[in-house]
């Protein structure tokens, strides 16, 4: 009987030991577990965000001057030449909710990757002009004022046209004159 309580205390004092192992064991799966959660939550807004867009092309190979030809003349050499589009005027009412009426006219030119996408510009024409009136008659004057407000502009009209002449490629969106009255 002395033999089976030594062997109980011995069992028993392995459990404790073993619980307490155990339970350092599930702290530490919880700290992997957050700090995994925590970088790929962070990868996640970094690439939804567009700070990961170079260093995905560098992983890839996307090189700009890689595609075309091959023959050397597309706009990756620094002698290349850039390809506008000019779009025509756009005139709409801005969201002013309600109190007097303000308009804004803008005048914008498209950087073409390569001048083969002209026909496809043309193409599609109505429907980036839709997108544009759309999207600018929900500005405030608010929206549109300061370096910060051109530039959010400007990323939202590149990311309107880009979607509306998918197989083409734009390289930015160029304003050349913006009047809001």
């Amino acid at each position: 009987m002395a033999d089976e309580d030594e062997l109980d205390d011995s069992d028993g004092g392995a459990g404790a030991d073993g619980e307490a192992a155990g339970g350092g064991g599930k702290k530490l799966m919880m700290i992997i577990a957050i700090i995994l959660l925590l970088v790929v939550g962070g990868l996640a807004a970094a690439y939804f965000t567009g700070l990961l867009d170079p260093v995905i092309s560098m992983i890839v190979g996307h090189d700009p001057s890689a595609e075309g030809s091959g023959d050397g003349s597309e706009n990756g050499e620094p002698g290349a030449r850039a390809v506008f589009f000019d779009l025509e005027e756009i005139l709409v009412n801005l969201n002013t909710g309600g109190r007097k009426s303000s308009f804004l006219k803008i005048r914008i030119s498209l950087e073409l990757e390569k001048a083969a996408d002209v026909p496809i510009i043309e193409s599609v024409m109505p429907r980036i002009v839709d997108n544009f009136q759309v999207y600018l008659r929900e500005l405030r004057i608010d929206d549109l004022k300061g370096s910060a407000g051109m530039y959010r502009l400007r990323e939202e009209l590149l990311r309107r046209v880009s979607a509306a002449v998918a197989p083409a490629r734009i390289k930015d969106v160029l304003f050349k004159e913006m009047l809001v009255q």
